[in-house]
């Protein structure tokens, strides 16, 4: 079988990436365990460069210390591929350099920035934001074009790609994301007074990602108070990831005692906030996968998430749903999760099975496939 020189772009490998990062990293272990034929080359930045160690003689890295979405990655970057003499380029984002015009691969995780477009989302001037967006579409529409094929996570990203855009469904490949939790190597045990150190004291909902507009968190905050009066009882809600621009704007708006904005936490500590918490909620208003759902199922986290876009797809029975434009809905099935003991027991058992129906050894197995299928074309 004819081998492939095969490049990924890894700039957003590892943390730094968050779920983009996490696909990444995955997605490239599992090609190592699996690709004993093809060369791959993984592009990387400084900043995550001694995060990845080759662990399969025919992977190496390359230096590509490029920021996204600058002057430098769209001159700079597609002369480093070329230098290494790629037949095929796999990029994890749809920011292809515009002056990059070999064969490429794309995975696309949603389109949310082309669906939710909104001043709220961004730090820049309304007139720079214009500018922004006009650029994003730009850029998005030429990855959907000239790629040679589409990973898609989900069905829902895959329909809203051939709503937007005029391409064949058969460009489009559903590779879903899996979740395997967030530790590696030896389990940390938590110190004895660990929650409590920081500041969680009472049980807690727990929310883990980011905190862009879309992700509804000021919705969640608002009808928290409702909640806490529905149940009559003591709760927290604590909110985990890095206290960003859209993170400091929330807790300044803030001025509820028992929401924690508790900021980034390392993998051992996030898998403990997950052991520990009474119900995950997930209120976004639009996603492509949702990976925090399924690595709270893997501690057997019952699931409260909003009713939309993929997340009943990759969820399914799993979890019980709201709308997450409906306050009063919102209230009370989050109660139902916190507060109905056979549901809570139920909701763990089909989570433990739900996310048994992802893996990364597949998504590798499927990327790689469509890698082979492209070797002649």
């Amino acid at each position: 079988m004819k081998s492939l020189k095969i490049g990924i772009d890894a700039r957003f490998f590892g943390p730094v990436g968050k779920g983009l990062g996490r696909y990444t990293e995955r997605l490239i272990e599992n090609l190592e365990r699996i690709d004993k034929t093809n060369q791959y080359v993984i592009f990387l930045r400084r900043e995550n460069w001694d995060g990845y160690q080759p662990q399969n003689p025919n992977f190496k890295k390359v230096l590509a210390d490029y920021r996204w979405y600058t002057l430098a990655e769209q001159i700079m970057m597609p002369r480093k591929i070329r230098r290494e003499k790629v037949d095929l380029m796999h990029f994890p984002h749809f920011n292809i350099p515009i002056f990059y015009k070999n064969k490429f691969v794309v995975t696309i995780h949603d389109l949310i920035l082309y669906r939710f477009p909104t001043q709220r989302a961004t730090t820049l001037s309304p007139l720079f934001y214009k500018i922004k967006y006009w650029v994003y579409k730009k850029v998005i529409k030429r990855a959907i074009e000239k790629s040679a094929k589409i990973f898609a996570v989900s069905k829902y990203t895959k329909q809203d790609i051939l709503k937007h855009f005029q391409i064949s469904p058969e460009k489009i490949v559903v590779t879903y994301g899996a979740c395997d939790g967030v530790e590696h190597g030896q389990l940390k045990m938590p110190e004895k007074n660990y929650l409590a150190e920081h500041g969680i004291t009472k049980p807690y909902l727990l929310y883990v990602g980011n905190a862009y507009p879309h992700k509804n968190l000021d919705g969640l905050i608002e009808i928290f108070k409702y909640l806490k009066n529905k149940i009559n009882a003591e709760l927290q809600l604590v909110l985990v990831g890095k206290k960003d621009y859209f993170y400091k704007k929330l807790e300044e708006k803030n001025n509820d005692k028992d929401v924690l904005f508790f900021g980034f936490a390392s993998e051992d500590v996030l898998a403990d906030l997950y052991r520990n918490a009474k119900l995950y909620v997930f209120p976004s208003l639009i996603e492509g996968f949702g990976l925090p759902p399924l690595e709270a199922m893997v501690y057997g986290l019952p699931i409260a998430a909003s009713n939309t876009s993929c997340l009943p797809e990759i969820l399914e029975e799993a979890a019980i749903y709201f709308n997450p434009n409906n306050k009063e809905e919102m209230v009370n099935t989050i109660a139902r999760g916190l507060t109905d003991e056979n549901l809570r027991k139920e909701l763990g058992a089909k989570g433990f099975e739900q996310i048994k129906k992802y893996s990364w050894q597949k998504t590798a197995q499927q990327t790689l496939k469509i890698y082979q299928s492209l070797k002649n074309g």
